[in-house]
């Protein structure tokens, strides 16, 4: 078909507007009974005449928008690309195919395709002719007659293409259908006009669709089912079949159904080269997540009512951080709720706790006992007894687990605890101190008690055959131990009075220095042994505010110890020096010193250092001068080596300054 010098024009162009030789053409072929067209190598009919507009019921503006493929029932796009190889290197095809009616009627035309050229793009112009007479299966002839051997190798080659392309889609359609099949989760895609395009089995599972209904495109049978089953057929009908509105955006619902089930919907749009066709959705049962969440929701509900009725402070804390505590804590702890949980550092309120049990039941989570020590946000500091369990699941924080404490404050128990335990401690030790009293009395008193028997006795047998100077020595001995058996019980009596709180301190004016003197002197009359004492006061005391009584006592039992303990001819050192209105009296031998692990437990009553062998004392003397210290209000120490001797320092307050 040569077109000369002309353009190819559209077949609705108006007469008047083309050459008068293309006027002919045109009412020419118009006029003949076989369908002309021309085609596109996209396959777009480039022109139509009346014949092709008849038989298949468009009008020419329709037909030169549409395709082949529109009208085409065999139509293959792999096909057409072969079809029109073989028609570009042959110049001519004949074929069969056949084609739909607008109204939907199928009629088999033959149809010749003549190659062309024309401004360098290819068209094909056709004559086809109806054979809808011809009864035949028609499959579309895939090449003509001509030049059959030639074409045979390029046939081959095309069907091999198309054969593999066909079986990569047949491989992604069949994986496709096989994860739709796999998903715990029913899948349905539904297009703008709510037909539906996709579905799975799990979906109809879902629904338990009867086997009376099939689900179609348009499906009104299966809709009406769908609407049937739930509470709210309107929420229904607008999620999953009327999409325009907000179709770009994601969707979630849950819909309630009628037989107590809820499903959970969600879709996105579905998407064909950046265009929205329609929308996805995928649809999974949460009836038994809501039947959780709901019994998750009272479990709470019930915990926060026992929680705020309780007596006891109740905490929930996660990771180290408090997220729920009760009234009850607040007014426990001094601190509101909001300080608590808001990220509350917990070594602020525990100063230190303790595990006390802990139970473990069969199949059930460890249950601790724990003593808590605590301070309040006003500084107090508070015990409590704690129950600490894991509550994993029980109650809704996060999915997390979380440690739940109930406490009550035992402060009050804890103090009783402390006094009965300082009462036991007490009494355990009065228990020792009687049995030490009962011990020295049976020893101390004894030896003096014996001689006065043992004289008296040889006293009575021989009072006249004794003169009056072996008679006199004897009543010495008699006047000795009673003497000793004297102080004793004032050292007894003195000591009964300072454990009883009964002693009072009387401060009077005292002069310091000839106080001490007279003391030494007083040490010398009554001590047998030859230890000398060496006093040193480097001055400025004269007269202090103390009682006299009580210092006699402390100074007197300082030194005689010091001269009981040291070898004969040894010095003992007393010093007195007074500063910061404090007076200050030390007392050091060259005796046989205090073992370390006596030390603690020298001024303790009845205790007696572990190396004083048969050195006679009774264990009450350092006990009532420490004593004495203290009810003046002062503090006494002591320094000591084994084998090299003693220093005791005492420190009493000046009270000068109070009279």
């Amino acid at each position: 078909m040569n077109l000369g010098d002309y353009k190819l024009v559209p077949s609705n162009s108006k007469l008047a507007s083309i050459p008068q030789e293309l006027q002919l053409a045109h009412l020419l072929i118009n006029q003949v009974a076989s369908s002309a067209f021309c085609l596109q190598e996209n396959s777009e009919f480039l022109y139509v005449n009346d014949a092709i507009c008849r038989i298949t019921e468009y009008s020419r503006e329709e037909l030169l928008g549409m395709r082949l493929q529109d009208v085409d029932v065999d139509f293959s796009p792999e096909v057409w690309l072969e079809q029109w190889l073989l028609l570009k290197s042959q110049g001519s095809l004949s074929l069969k195919s056949r084609y739909r009616t607008k109204k939907g009627q199928m009629f088999l035309m033959g149809i010749n395709l003549t190659y062309i050229e024309h401004q360098g793009k290819g068209i094909a112009c056709v004559m086809g002719s109806d054979r809808s007479q011809e009864i035949v299966e028609f499959s579309m002839q895939r090449y003509a007659d001509k030049s059959k051997d030639a074409n045979q190798e390029l046939h081959q080659k095309v069907s091999a293409e198309y054969q593999q392309k066909e079986e990569e889609l047949k491989t992604s359609v069949n994986l496709l259908r096989s994860t739709l099949e796999s998903t715990a989760n029913g899948i349905l895609a539904v297009n703008f006009d709510g037909e539906i395009l996709c579905y799975n089995q799990k979906f109809t599972d879902m629904w338990q669709l009867p086997k009376s209904i099939t689900i179609s495109r348009k499906c009104k049978r299966a809709k009406a089912f769908f609407e049937s089953q739930v509470k709210d057929p309107q929420l229904f009908s607008d999620c999953v079949w009327e999409m325009e509105i907000q179709c770009n955006n994601e969707r979630y619902d849950l819909l309630e159904l009628k037989d107590g089930r809820t499903f959970a919907h969600y879709s996105e749009p579905q998407r064909l080269d950046e265009k929205i066709i329609g929308r996805v959705w995928s649809i999974w049962d949460v009836t038994e997540f809501k039947r959780t969440e709901a019994a998750l929701k009272l479990n709470e509900s019930r915990f926060r009512i026992l929680a705020e009725t309780t007596d006891a402070s109740v905490f929930l804390i996660q990771n180290s951080k408090i997220c729920y505590v009760n009234q009850v804590a607040e007014t426990l702890t001094g601190y509101t709720k909001e300080e608590l949980l808001n990220n509350f550092n917990l070594n602020r309120l525990i100063k230190s706790k303790k595990l006390r049990q802990v139970n473990k039941l069969d199949d059930a989570s460890a249950c601790e006992y724990q003593e808590m020590q605590i301070v309040t946000k006003n500084g107090l500091q508070r015990w409590l007894a704690c129950t600490v369990e894991m509550m994993d699941g029980l109650l809704d924080f996060s999915g997390k687990a979380v440690e739940f404490v109930t406490a009550i404050d035992i402060t009050d128990y804890k103090s009783a605890e402390s006094e009965v335990r300082q009462a036991l401690e007490q009494a355990k030790k009065l228990s020792e101190l009687r049995e030490r009293f009962v011990s020295m009395l049976c020893h101390q008193f004894r030896t003096p008690l014996n001689i006065v028997s043992f004289s008296s006795d040889l006293l009575k047998r021989h009072l006249t055959q004794w003169n009056e100077e072996k008679i006199r020595s004897y009543l010495d001995l008699i006047q000795a131990a009673v003497h000793e058996i004297s102080q004793l019980l004032d050292e007894v009596l003195l000591f009964g009075k300072a454990e009883a709180a009964k002693l009072e301190c009387n401060p009077r004016p005292v002069d310091l220095q000839q106080f001490c003197r007279d003391i030494i002197a007083q040490m010398h009359l009554a001590s047998d042994k030859q230890t000398s004492i060496d006093f040193i006061s480097p001055g400025g005391c004269s007269t202090a505010y103390l009682d006299p009584k009580l210092l006699h006592h402390i100074l007197t039992n300082l030194l005689s110890n010091a001269i009981k303990y040291s070898p004969d001819g040894s010095t003992v050192i007393f010093e007195l020096c007074c500063q910061d209105e404090e007076v200050i009296f030390q007392v050091q031998d060259a005796g046989i010193g205090i073992p370390v692990v006596d030390r603690q437990q020298i001024f303790e009553a009845f205790y007696r250092g572990s190396n004083v062998d048969s050195i006679s004392g009774t264990g009450l003397g350092l006990s009532i001068v420490k004593t004495l210290v203290e009810i003046h209000g002062g503090r006494i120490a002591v320094e000591s080596d084994v084998g090299a001797g003693t220093k005791f320092t005492v420190v009493l307050p000046n009270t000068i300054a109070e009279y």
